[in-house]
């Protein structure tokens, strides 16, 4: 499998793309990571990835999307070049770019144009991405499209709230790979495209038309109106988890995920430290999911000492590791709610309803499943894994013991007879 793809990504890639791709992220991402190591040793915190949402607009009306997308919230560029300059200070060099909608920041480009030294991962429905803005890509080089797709054409239109999605989507997908940029694919698995999409015969289709790697992550029932009927059972969390081992091994595409370790144990990014959010508002949250924060990006401190100092931070931190490998704000939105109060967080919507959320939410399960842990069987991801992205001695003073494990295996069962539709009460 790995000799084919990277045949297929030399064959398909820029040269000189893939040279920013395999020394700004590749090499220096790795220093990132293990400077990170070093630094928990030390009681120090600071991601080595950050996800900046930029921006809150939108083109697109998801179901169940938790964004303020009608709002015009957006980051301005000399506070995001100040963000990233001061984070590259400590060892940054990668940046994922979120929504909203990405390309409808306006200053997008100039942002990704002014560090040739970083590599952006810039998350998008790629339908604003004409010929143009993708030769504007290439010229810039250091970034790479992720580009959402949510299901063939009717899933799509239902699951985005619009027209002719798909289409319009594959146009800017197809503009990106004719310039040769590193392209991938990211796709919500949900209960309305898991079995559209969560496929060999979908991956194929992919190689085929020259995308470069896929990122499947699990729909997550958050925000203002949570879909539940989207939200998948257990038993398709362990699917989509074995679908991916067995891709990994098979087919020439490379795979993302962010919450399993390379012995198939689960894990959470923001328990673990490796990154954390910033919302379009510059609000410093733990995760995208959690909008709720004490500090924000303005800080004159920047944002290395900002975010190295939050008590708050550390708390979640602490709380998610100390409870779950999965989701918290899944399993216990009551912690939660206790960790806002004592940090007096404020409400980092343009709504202001985000307690009024999390008050009504009931506890589920998330992607810890005990017992059902699937290791690598690629020996590219088993070592990637083993030593760049993994737990970090997160969980190793948390207190997962019989009773804790009991719970999680009692929401699994509640949930694998009640429908997606039905909370799942502890």
């Amino acid at each position: 499998m790995f000799p084919a793809l990277a045949t297929r990504v030399l064959r398909t890639t820029d040269p000189r793309l893939l040279w920013k791709f395999c020394w700004n992220f590749g090499v220096k991402g790795l220093l990132s990571v293990e400077r990170f190591k070093r630094g928990i040793k030390r009681g120090e915190y600071f991601p080595p990835f950050l996800y900046l949402s930029i921006i809150n607009s939108c083109n697109l009306r998801c179901q169940g999307c938790w964004v303020d997308v009608e709002e015009k919230d957006s980051i301005d560029l000399e506070t995001l070049n100040r963000t990233i300059t001061d984070a590259k200070k400590h060892g940054n060099a990668f940046f994922g770019i979120l929504g909203g909608e990405p390309f409808m920041h306006p200053q997008l480009l100039d942002l990704l144009a002014a560090h040739p030294d970083c590599y952006f991962q810039v998350f998008t429905n790629g339908q604003f991405i004409t010929e143009k803005i993708a030769k504007r890509l290439r010229e810039i080089g250091n970034v790479t499209p992720l580009i959402s797709i949510e299901g063939r054409k009717f899933t799509s239109d239902e699951r985005r709230g619009k027209k002719e999605v798909l289409n319009r989507t594959l146009r800017g997908l197809d503009n990106c790979l004719r310039e040769k940029i590193l392209t991938g694919v990211a796709t919500s698995v949900c209960q309305s495209n898991i079995d559209e999409l969560l496929t060999e015969e979908w991956l194929r289709e992919l190689i085929a038309r020259g995308v470069h790697y896929v990122w499947f992550h699990t729909y997550r029932p958050m925000g203002p109106k949570p879909n539940f009927q989207l939200a998948l059972r257990p038993d398709q969390l362990v699917r989509i988890r074995r679908f991916v081992t067995d891709m990994r091994a098979k087919v020439p595409i490379a795979i993302i995920d962010a919450y399993y370790d390379h012995r198939g144990q689960a894990l959470c990014p923001m328990s673990t430290g490796i990154s954390h959010h910033i919302s379009p508002r510059g609000d410093i949250e733990p995760c995208p999911i959690i909008q709720f924060a004490t500090e924000t990006i303005k800080d004159p401190r920047g944002i290395y000492a900002t975010m190295r100092d939050s008590s708050f931070l550390k708390d979640f931190r602490e709380l998610s590791a100390n409870q779950t490998r999965g989701c918290v704000v899944l399993e216990r939105p009551d912690l939660v709610k206790q960790l806002v109060v004592k940090h007096g967080a404020r409400d980092t919507t343009v709504r202001g309803t985000a307690m009024a959320e999390l008050e009504a939410m009931t506890p589920r399960f998330s992607q810890w499943l005990p017992g059902e842990e699937i290791p690598e069987k690629h020996w590219m991801y088993k070592l990637s894994k083993k030593y760049w992205f993994n737990d970090f001695n997160a969980y190793a003073r948390a207190d997962h013991d019989a009773t804790a494990v009991a719970k999680v295996k009692e929401l699994r069962a509640n949930a694998s007879k009640a429908s997606p539709s039905e909370p799942v009460v502890r």
